[in-house]
């Protein structure tokens, strides 16, 4: 490679850039913000609710109302103390003037103005000022109302009193500036759902906290304001209610825990029900800590313990050779632990991870401690608890033949990869792909046009088992299912041993869902995406999952083909075919119902060739909101999927009948 020529001999110090004030911030938002796309517009809303509600955390806020406008600009009103006004001993501005244009400038680095603060971890309210295309603030305080409005982090008039008030509190707007989301307002607005979801969430969090969410967008479907309520003197035991939705509880009320200790403050609620699944889900300082961390650590650690003493004090664990793992005894828990922090240290690709070493001893001794004295005053409870769990111990046991057959060995010890895998001859897992195909015929013509030096391809016969209606031992003994994780070599399960889900020994970087255009391939899709969620979720984490779109339409004359993903594109392709319909005759159109209706060629060139095929990335922005869906849709209450498909039935673009 040829060496470029240099620009300049000379490196100075006068070419050393220096951004001033919120330039930085404009020049590279991604590193604010996470991205440009849905991900960050709806960040920006995050940053200013974050702001009202560290005043809930401290005492001084009862009220949040987050609102859109027509115009995709977003209002949010508090009734906290309000922005201080006063002009700052230092920086000589008024303090709200400082928070709205200087980075990292905040009353929440002085613990006598906030003891925690869950906007601290976020970036502040002068990133979402820099990205906006204008940002307004009124504060009440002091008896007096004041405005001010900034254009793209620019001050734009100085800080005025327009009136008086026995109110307190804060009031931002903001509308996302075009030219740094170049999307919005075409491809990406803000999602009611979106905002709905983490406002819900905040409310849970914060008992007693009233959050209203307002949608002044009309539609021809809705030609009135969208409003919703979120208000939860509960708490984390209404969350975790929500959470558990239709399956039924082994007792009525979750246990509740609260305790004030020095490390942290720490709330946390649990209830188990007739289900296989765990549904844990750990915050600090209201951040959702995705990738656990030390509180979550403690939070196994000190259940697994206290149950195994519990059982074995009352008798309940003599028949049994072994003790109650960490699975056993979180089989069909639902669990919300939230910890209010000082000083959070966050760890992790995304910063999602508690590290405070001091918070996992902490929780450990608050869960030993409480939840043994509720169950030894709650015998029934602890009763029902420890017989789930050792029915869950059990049928670990049973599958543990079946969790040995699914280990990939090498090829001295036999290698079991799964016969009918037409595996890739590179061995490289970052350059491999593995498609997983609907039926033994479209899995055959995927093998003849794939290429093989990096595609791996493996058919699936029929519908897997719903994972959301199985225990652990049923799952394994479903043989597509042992094929899938033989195939993509990560195990499954917890991995506190031989045996256990490991994402790095995962053969392929990209697994990519491939089913049919029609009720079948939508349900197999979903099965396998259930199964992926339940038992595989790191997988989706990391961005590994995919899903293959084939094309539902060859349109084609004479020489001349198209494919179309929609009814809007084929009608397209038929006008550009026949001179704007003067001439249909010759153009033959194809309805493709399956995978195997196409042949190699074809099915290469449409799906699986990267630089043609369109495929979906399946992602999860929300895991709490990704576990009531998967809830609803395949679990065993019917009447909450009718719901749901009588709700979101408008929505369906390509129906087959």
């Amino acid at each position: 490679m040829a060496k470029s020529e240099p620009v300049n001999n000379e490196y100075l110090a006068g070419q050393i850039q220096v951004l001033k004030g919120l330039e930085a911030v404009r020049l590279r938002p991604g590193m604010y913000i996470g991205s440009t796309g849905a991900r960050g517009l709806h960040h920006l809303v995050y940053e200013v609710v974050d702001n009202s509600v560290d005043e809930a955390l401290a005492g001084f806020c009862t009220d949040i109302a987050v609102t859109i406008h027509p115009d995709q600009s977003i209002t949010v009103t508090d009734n906290g103390r309000g922005i201080p006004v006063d002009i700052h001993p230092v920086e000589q501005v008024p303090g709200v003037e400082l928070a709205m244009t200087v980075l990292h400038a905040g009353g929440k680095f002085d613990k006598s103005s906030y003891k925690v603060s869950g906007g601290l971890h976020g970036v502040g309210v002068s990133v979402v000022n820099a990205l906006s295309e204008w940002l307004e603030v009124e504060v009440r305080r002091g008896g007096k109302i004041y405005h001010q409005r900034y254009s793209r982090g620019d001050k734009l008039t100085e800080l005025t009193t327009t009136g008086t008030t026995d109110e307190t509190g804060t009031t931002v707007s903001f509308r996302p500036d075009e030219k740094i989301f170049t999307e919005f307002g075409e491809e990406v607005n803000f999602s009611f759902d979106t905002l709905s979801n983490r406002l819900r969430e905040l409310a849970f969090l914060n008992k007693g906290l009233r959050i209203t969410l307002t949608d002044e967008r009309l539609t021809e479907e809705r030609l009135e304001p969208r409003r919703e309520e979120y208000h939860y003197e509960g708490g984390l035991v209404q969350f975790v209610e929500y959470l558990r939705g239709n399956r039924k509880p082994l007792y009525p009320t979750p246990i509740y825990i609260e305790a004030d200790r020095e490390e942290a403050q720490i709330e946390l609620a649990i209830q188990y029900d007739e289900g296989y699944n765990e549904n844990t889900f750990t915050f600090v300082n209201n951040i959702n800590t995705h990738e656990g961390g030390t509180h979550l650590t403690g939070f196994k650690a000190a259940l697994t313990r206290t149950l195994n003493d519990y059982g074995k004090r009352n008798g309940l664990l003599r028949r049994d050779p072994e003790s109650l793992t960490g699975d056993d005894v979180r089989e069909g828990l639902t669990c919300v632990l939230s910890v209010k922090v000082h000083e959070p240290q966050f760890e992790g690709q995304t910063k999602t991870k508690l590290g405070n070493s001091e918070v996992q001893g902490a929780v450990q001794q608050v869960v030993n401690e409480h939840l043994s004295t509720y169950l030894e005053e709650n015998p029934q409870v602890g009763k029902a608890i420890i017989e789930k769990a050792v029915q869950a111990a059990r049928a670990r046991i049973a599958a543990r033949k079946a969790r040995d057959l699914t280990r990939r060995k090498n090829v001295l010890e036999g290698s079991i990869l799964p016969g009918k895998l037409a595996d890739c001859s590179i061995t490289d897992p970052a350059a491999c792909e593995v498609y997983l195909v609907e039926g033994d015929s479209a899995g055959g013509t995927a093998k003849q046009g794939r290429n093989r030096s990096f595609q791996a391809i493996l058919p699936l016969r029929g519908k897997i088992l719903n994972v959301e209606k199985a225990r652990m031992d049923r799952i394994l003994s479903n043989e597509e299912i042992r094929t899938i994780i033989s195939a993509i070599g990560t195990g499954i399960g917890e991995n506190d041993g031989e045996g256990g889900f490991d994402i790095n020994n995962a053969r392929y970087h990209k697994i990519i869902i491939m089913t049919d255009a029609d009720v079948d391939g939508a349900h197999i899709r979903t099965l396998l995406l259930t199964f992926f969620f339940r038992h595989m979720q790191q997988l989706i984490q990391e961005g590994m999952i995919y899903i293959a779109m084939p094309p539902l339409f060859r349109i084609a004359k004479g020489r001349e083909e198209y494919y179309a993903y929609t009814e809007e594109e084929r009608d397209e392709y038929v006008q550009r075919l026949s001179g704007n319909g003067k001439d249909t005759r010759g153009i033959h159109i194809q309805r493709y119902k399956g995978l195997g209706e196409m042949n190699a060629d074809q099915l290469w060139k449409t799906t699986m060739d990267p630089e043609t095929r369109t495929i979906l990335q399946v992602t999860m922005d929300d895991a709490v909101e990704a576990t009531r869906i998967f809830e609803t849709l395949m679990g065993d209450e019917v009447e909450p999927r009718r719901r749901f498909i009588e709700e979101n039935a408008r929505y369906v673009r390509n129906l087959d009948i």
